[in-house]
C-alpha cells in the first residue's frame, strides 16, 4: 500500500467539494487536502440562490464573502395571484466563488484535471498518475441510479444586458403566468444591477431533455413581452436538477461500495425546490468537525447525514408525486398557487425545509388542487418501480 500524500481529495469543484475544501483549509489548516477540478476555474457557469432564513446565523457569517447578491424580499406571479413576499433573498454566482475560493486554497487546488476514476482512498487522472489519500470524496455531480424515481427542474438561463433601466428592485422567482408547454413551466428574474437581469426558463418536467433553442426563444418572448431590450447576452447557464418523487435510500447507499459523495451525487439537496446551497454548507461544517477524516469513518458520517435529510424530507416527495403524477401536467401550476396563498412564515418553513406537523397540516388542507384520486394513488407510490423506470 502507498503512503497516502493527501488527508482527503475532493474529485470535481463544484458548490459542495468547493465549500467543504474551503471550510476545512479555514478550521484545520494543518490538513494535507487537494481539490481536483477539470476545468480551469471552480464552480462552473452557475448562480446559487437561497433565503437569508435557510440558515443559522452563523452559517450565513461564513459564507458571506461569496454572497454576491442581497435582497430583502422577492416575488412570485401565477395567473391568479401577484405577491411579495419579505424576508432576505441572496444569490452566489459562480465567478464570485471562484474568486474568493482560488486564492483560499492556494495550493490546495490544481484546475485543467481529468479524473478518469474515483475510488474511497485515491484517485486515478486520465493521464495516468495515481494520487492517494485516506479518503477521497467524489463530487461530481448527480449519478443514474434504479433506487431513485425522479421528476427533472431543467431550466435555462441568460444573464442579459440591457439598454435601459428594467425597473426591478427584488427577484421574480416564479412568473408562472406563461404558457406552460407540457410541464410546470415559470421564469426566474434576478436582478443584477439597474440594466443587468439573469431570465431563466424553467421547467418541471418527467425527464431531463428540454430543447435549448425552444428555452431561448421562450426567455425572448418574455423579455419582449415585458417591454425590455437587450443590448448583449452576458453568459449563458443551463442544466436539469433530480427532483425526487421515491426512493429506497439504503439501496441507493449500498451501491456507493463505501465511496464517500457530496452534493448531488450524495442526495443532498431540497427535494422540491432543488436547492442545494444549505445542505452544502451544512455538510462542509459537519465534515469541518469529524475527528477522523478515513475513508470508512467519512463515508459513515455522509450517509448518516444524507439518510437523515432523506427521511426529514419524505413530506417533499408525498408534494412532489401530487405534482407530478395528479392532474394534467399544464395545470401543475395550480398546484403552486395554492402554496403561496399561505401564511409567509409556513412558506418560509417549506424553503429552509423546517415543516412543522402544523404547517404540513395546513398545506394539505381544503379543496386540492388536483383531482382527489388520482392525488390518493400519488400519495400510495412510495416506491420507483410504483411509478416508472428510475433513472
Amino acid at each position: 500500500m502507498s503512503t497516502p500524500t493527501y488527508d482527503l481529495i475532493l474529485a470535481g469543484g463544484g458548490l459542495a467539494n468547493g465549500l467543504i475544501a474551503w471550510r476545512l483549509r479555514t478550521r484545520r489548516p494543518e490538513l494535507r487536502i487537494l481539490l481536483l477540478e477539470q476545468e480551469t476555474h471552480l464552480g462552473g457557469n452557475h448562480t446559487w440562490s437561497f433565503h437569508a432564513s435557510d440558515l443559522s446565523a452563523a452559517e450565513r457569517a461564513w459564507i458571506a464573502p461569496l454572497v454576491s447578491w442581497r435582497w430583502p424580499g422577492y416575488q412570485v406571479i401565477f395567473p391568479d395571484l401577484t405577491r411579495t413576499l419579505e424576508g432576505g433573498y441572496c444569490s452566489i454566482l459562480s465567478d464570485d466563488f471562484a474568486r474568493v475560493l482560488a486564492p483560499a486554497l492556494g495550493e490546495c487546488l490544481r484546475t485543467g484535471v481529468r479524473v478518469a476514476r474515483v475510488h474511497p482512498t485515491r484517485v486515478e487522472l486520465a493521464d495516468g498518475e495515481v494520487l492517494h489519500a485516506r479518503a477521497v470524496i467524489d463530487g461530481r455531480g448527480p449519478a443514474p441510479t434504479p433506487d431513485l424515481a425522479l421528476g427533472y427542474q431543467t431550466f435555462l438561463g441568460q444573464e442579459l444586458q440591457l439598454k435601459a433601466p428594467h425597473g426591478l428592485t427584488s427577484p421574480i422567482i416564479m412568473d408562472a403566468g406563461v404558457a406552460q408547454q407540457g410541464g410546470y413551466r415559470f421564469v426566474y428574474v434576478l436582478p443584477f444591477g439597474p440594466d443587468r437581469l439573469l431570465v431563466e426558463d424553467t421547467h418541471y418536467i418527467d425527464d431531463a431533455g428540454r430543447d435549448p433553442a425552444q428555452l431561448r426563444a421562450n426567455i425572448a418572448a418574455y423579455v419582449q413581452a415585458r417591454g425590455w431590450q437587450v443590448d448583449a447576452v452576458l453568459r449563458e447557464e443551463q442544466g436539469a436538477l433530480p427532483i425526487v418523487l421515491a426512493g429506497d435510500i439504503e439501496r441507493f447507499w449500498d451501491r456507493q461500495d463505501d465511496q464517500p459523495c457530496a452534493g448531488l451525487r450524495a442526495g443532498l439537496f431540497h427535494f422540491t425546490t432543488g436547492y442545494s446551497l444549505p445542505h452544502a454548507v451544512r455538510l462542509a461544517d459537519a465534515i469541518a468537525t469529524l475527528p477522523s477524516l478515513d475513508a470508512p469513518a467519512l463515508f459513515a458520517a455522509i450517509r448518516a447525514e444524507a439518510s437523515a435529510a432523506w427521511h426529514k424530507q419524505g413530506f417533499f416527495r408525498l408534494l412532489n408525486r401530487m405534482l407530478f403524477l395528479a392532474g394534467s401536467p399544464d395545470a401543475r401550476w395550480r398546484v403552486m398557487q395554492k402554496f403561496y396563498q399561505l401564511p409567509a412564515p409556513l412558506i418560509a418553513h417549506f424553503y429552509a425545509g423546517r415543516l412543522t406537523l402544523a404547517d404540513k397540516a395546513r398545506i394539505l388542507s381544503g379543496k386540492p388542487p388536483v383531482p382527489v384520486l388520482q392525488a390518493l394513488s400519488a400519495a400510495r407510490k412510495t416506491h420507483p418501480h410504483q411509478i416508472r423506470t428510475p433513472a
